[in-house]
């Protein structure tokens, strides 16, 4: 059962709520509505927040009064809140919508303070069924607990300050070139945390403006759509591992019996039963998975053994529902009974995620197929992807012939895709039409072969040189979702505006060919456009402006502002410091003082520092201490060795296991793996080294 205090109402930022008896406290200004603050209307700054509620600030505006809020709720039964609002602040007390709390108020205990330590003073031990308004002139401490329980409102500012202290100690935590990344990309998880009463269970969807119809969204309470909460996990794995498992199983139970995992799933308009959307689940939870521990032995099992057999069963389904043209995959919609708008071109577009893509603006639908009738370079890439990661989840489960099958489709898939996919005169892969030509349109899915490992290292090389011009799907900020050469570039929307999954799939491919110089570029300029929608206006946004100076805040220009997707642009940031890989990790300066800080790992909270020297500890305890030009891949570290490959230049010094003194390891321009055991350091001094 799920109890405690938190911002579970979707409906509101400026309130908490109590589970399970649903008793609900919300803060607004006074004349203004308590609910009125969104993204779009008086959110000023969202402060930090606690995955499980145990600590919460915001700061919110209506007409001239500013209002900041510090709230302490979590799994007890006892909330504390401080509140200071220039124009008065208003405080209502009631119950959730769907609860009749009006009846438990003989139960409750309130107590507040006022601004210049008036007596406390305790509500009346009934209450009317609609609730308490309480007004105030400008700041009040209160404390709400079950009646009889010792205390009062006296103590708020020091349990609040506690709180605090103790929330920036765990919180992930960045600085330097990275600046408040870590901040933002964490608060677009944290906030929009909700829960959903007709499911009796906490959903993340996106965005609570994105799901509340209240809020002048597009559902009732809530939402979740499939590639957006895969995405949604892997940056929560950043956060707070338990929160992303949890995220990530979300979606999942909707798949129906043939495997498919719906588009998108919501409390009043149901399930998408004729179409999907892009296959990224097993690429997010490996990746998740990776970034969890610095060896198997300390990452989350229980994430791969939850989550493989739904996703596999929907890798299955692509090649049985999904054959378009030359029997290669194509996005579709399948005729279902009483929805007449399945089966038709406008449905197969949004299983791509991409709406109203330039790429679809010349295809048709074909209804005996199910799909549009152009192969889809995009979604032949991430089927492979898919495969590869579900292959590797396989192996790490023990699923030794599912493995093999899944290595040996994605090899045979590479290698009928690639020559059909590949238009020798423009010189890269293009969409193929039913016809036999391939479509002009260029986007970011064109780089998505590079993820799963299509070409050969000069051909990706090439190929990532030609998209990557400045008129096309470079320049600053980059890869806009249609490349800007392109007829169909309109710098909107899915029309051009630059999407952080879109620019993840895409940066990732470059990584796995280790095309730094392409890559490096491309993720200081998507920080630096991340930074700026967060340091103006506080947003993680659905999507960002392809167009210097464009302000994308209002609701025709379709940017919901606070998507936890826009976190994967922080995410990619992250990875030039610290970055988990399939053979280990890649430590690496990004070539500017940088701090990335309180990841969590299931060894400890793992730390990197770049300065005039790069270094990495667990829990404060160094690991790695190397100059900035030294470059550190496949690192692992078990209880009883350390390996990885170091080159560049510079010194490099690597801690054993246990508590043995830091090994000298060589450094030269080749990669030179290593190799360090807990014993070794008893025999070797500082300058010896162990290469193996």
């Amino acid at each position: 059962m799920i109890t405690g205090w938190n911002t579970w109402d979707v409906t509101t930022h400026t309130g908490m709520v109590h589970l399970p008896s649903g008793l609900r406290v919300r803060f607004g200004v006074p004349g203004a509505p308590l609910d009125g603050f969104t993204w779009r209307d008086g959110l000023v700054r969202l402060g930090h927040h606690t995955v499980g509620g145990d600590y919460a600030e915001v700061t919110v505006e209506a007409g001239d009064g500013l209002l900041h809020l510090v709230m302490a709720g979590g799994s007890t039964d006892e909330l504390y809140v401080r509140a200071e609002g220039t124009a008065g602040v208003l405080v209502a007390l009631d119950g959730r919508d769907d609860t009749d709390a009006g009846a438990q108020w003989i139960d409750w205990r309130i107590d507040w303070r006022e601004t210049g330590g008036g007596p406390v003073r305790t509500g009346e031990e009934s209450r009317p069924a609609d609730g308490l308004v309480l007004e105030f002139a400008a700041r009040v401490e209160l404390r709400v607990a079950p009646h009889g329980t010792p205390g009062g409102a006296a103590g708020v500012d020091a349990l609040l300050a506690r709180r605090r202290a103790e929330a920036e100690r765990t919180a992930p935590r960045s600085a330097g070139w990275l600046g408040d990344a870590a901040d933002a990309a964490t608060r677009a998880v944290t906030w929009n945390r909700i829960y959903a009463p007709d499911l009796g269970r906490v959903l993340t969807p996106t965005s609570r403006d994105f799901v509340s119809e209240r809020r002048r969204g597009f559902y009732g309470t809530w939402a979740l759509h499939a590639w957006d909460t895969f995405f949604t996990g892997l940056v929560a794995s950043t956060v707070d591992r338990d929160h992303a498992r949890d995220i990530f199983g979300q979606i999942l139970p909707f798949a129906d019996a043939a495997g498919m995992i719906p588009n998108r799933v919501s409390d009043d308009k149901g399930v998408t039963a004729d179409r999907s959307q892009p296959p990224v689940g097993a690429l997010t939870v490996r990746k998740a998975y990776l970034a969890g521990g610095l060896s198997d032995e300390t990452r989350d099992r229980e994430l791969l053994a939850g989550t493989f057999p739904a996703l596999l069963a929907w890798h299955d389904w692509w090649p049985r529902a999904r054959r378009g043209p030359y029997g290669l995959l194509a996005w579709g919609s399948d005729p279902i009974d009483g929805d007449p708008g399945s089966a038709t071109l406008d449905r197969t577009k949004r299983e791509s995620g991409l709406d109203d893509s330039p790429m679809y603006d010349e295809v048709s639908y074909d209804p005996d197929t199910h799909t549009m009738n152009l192969a889809d370079v995009g979604l032949v890439a991430l089927h492979i992807a898919d495969a590869e990661a579900l292959a590797a989840i396989a192996g790490t489960l023990g699923a030794d012939d599912v493995a093999r099958r899944l290595r040996d489709q994605a090899a045979k898939a590479r290698a009928s895709a690639d020559p059909l996919l590949w238009d020798a005169d423009r010189g890269g892969y293009r969409n193929l039409h039913a016809d036999g030509t391939h479509d002009p349109h260029v986007s970011p899915t064109l780089l998505y072969p590079l993820l799963a490992g299509m070409p050969d290292a000069a051909r990706a090389a090439d190929l990532a040189a030609r998209l990557l011009r400045p008129q096309t799907l470079g320049g600053d900020p980059p890869l806009p979702s249609v490349a800007r050469d392109d007829p169909g570039y309109a710098a909107t929307y899915w029309r051009g505006r630059i999407w952080a999954p879109m620019a993840f799939l895409a940066i990732e491919g470059l990584r796995r060919y280790d095309l730094t110089e392409a890559s490096r570029p491309l993720v200081a300029a998507l920080l630096r456009l991340f930074l700026s929608e967060w340091d103006k206006h506080s947003h993680v946004r659905e999507n960002y402006p392809a167009t210097s100076g464009e302000d994308v805040r209002a609701f025709q220009a379709r940017s919901d502002g606070l998507m936890a997707w826009g976190g994967l642009l922080a995410y990619l940031a992250y990875g030039e410091l610290a970055d988990a890989r399939e053979d280990g990790w890649r430590f690496a300066h990004p070539g500017e003082p940088a701090e990335l800080a309180n990841l969590p790992l299931g060894d400890g909270r793992l730390a990197v520092t770049a300065g005039d020297r790069l270094t990495v500890t667990l829990d404060g305890r160094p690991l790695l201490d190397a100059a900035p030009g030294v470059v550190v891949t496949a690192y692992r570290r078990t209880a009883g060795e350390v390996t990885g490959i170091a080159r560049g230049s510079g010194d490099l010094h690597v801690s054993p296991p246990g508590d043995g003194a830091p090994v000298r390891v060589p450094v030269s321009a080749e990669p030179t793996p290593f190799r360090i055991t807990r014993n070794e350091t008893d025999q070797h001094d500082n300058d010896g080294g162990m290469p193996a």
